[in-house]
């Protein structure tokens, strides 16, 4: 079954651009990273699927239940964190941790304690004592603490510090791995290659591309480093070169020839050749909206 399934889904504000014609696809029991840097519609995508706003056109599904139709049931298998959290003032966190739990009809208690103490967050603090940090923290266990069957969490890991963010993300894997669906946005392209096994780039309200993080990371293009040159060199089938002290990097995504013959007429004391990073593939999108060739 898919988990969360979108067909031609846009999303207009007045004559203002949100999502367009957005097909997605997330199976049930993947580890999702959903990419793009600010303002490209990651935002919008998650708050149209889960019923908040209505689209513009297209539809979409969560475990094959339609967005609108049956929003309600929905939310109720849904763990959701909004990219910026707000809470009332002059509640104390186990209240609203509570609160949460109350709306739900659920009794979270014991994993809400236990999910504080695995995030370091005391609960007896008023929300208004709260850093940022610790604010984004109540928001986490309240995603979390009922332990659905989605989690849909709209840049997570924003205001955490190292510590927290590793402990986060093994709470995370845990609950994959006994069979939750986890749907991330992020625009920290490290978290996506070190935790998902799938995840699709956004750019400008449009999807540029979707599959496993292993397939993305296989595109036949090299990472190619040149020591010791006296200026940036012009090679052809080659993209964002940089040159600094004597030292011209590059992506090149020719054959294996055409780079040799274009390194063959060059004066350098040393070159390496290896697989760009996912960093350095994912930023590619995000820079032209290509595909790595």
């Amino acid at each position: 079954m898919l988990a969360i399934e979108a067909k031609q889904l846009t999303k207009f504000y007045g004559m203002a651009r949100g999502i367009v014609d957005v097909d997605l696809s997330v199976a049930e029991g993947d580890f999702f990273g959903f990419i793009g840097p600010n303002g490209a519609g990651k935002s919008t995508l998650i708050r149209t699927l889960l019923g908040l706003i209505a689209p513009t056109r297209g539809s979409a599904a969560v475990f094959g239940r339609d967005i609108i139709t049956h929003r309600l049931e929905n939310l109720r298998e849904v763990g959701y964190l909004p990219s910026e959290t707000a809470f009332y003032h002059g509640m104390r966190v186990a209240e609203v941790l509570k609160l949460s739990a109350d709306l739900r009809g659920l009794d979270c208690g014991a994993e809400a304690k236990a999910l504080a103490e695995r995030l370091q967050l005391d609960t007896g603090k008023k929300i208004e004592e709260l850093s940022l940090g610790n604010r984004k923290k109540v928001g986490l266990i309240c995603a979390l603490q009922h332990k659905p069957r989605l989690y849909i969490l709209d840049e997570p890991t924003s205001g955490l510090d190292p510590l927290v963010q590793k402990e986060f993300y093994t709470v995370l894997q845990e609950r994959n791995r006994a069979g939750a669906t986890v749907f991330l946005s992020s625009h920290i392209l490290a978290e996506i290659a070190a935790y998902c096994q799938s995840a699709a780039v956004i750019r400008e309200g449009r999807l540029l591309v979707a599959d496993s993080v292993k397939k993305l990371g296989h595109t036949g293009v090299k990472h190619v480093t040149l020591y010791g040159m006296q200026a940036a060199p012009e090679i052809p089938q080659s993209e964002g070169m940089k040159f600094e002290d004597g030292t011209a990097s590059f992506l090149f995504s020719g054959a294996p020839s055409a780079l040799l013959q274009a390194l063959s007429s060059l004066s350098f004391s040393d070159i390496t050749i290896t697989d760009p990073s996912l960093d350095e593939i994912f930023l590619h999108y995000y820079q032209t909206g290509e595909a790595v060739q």
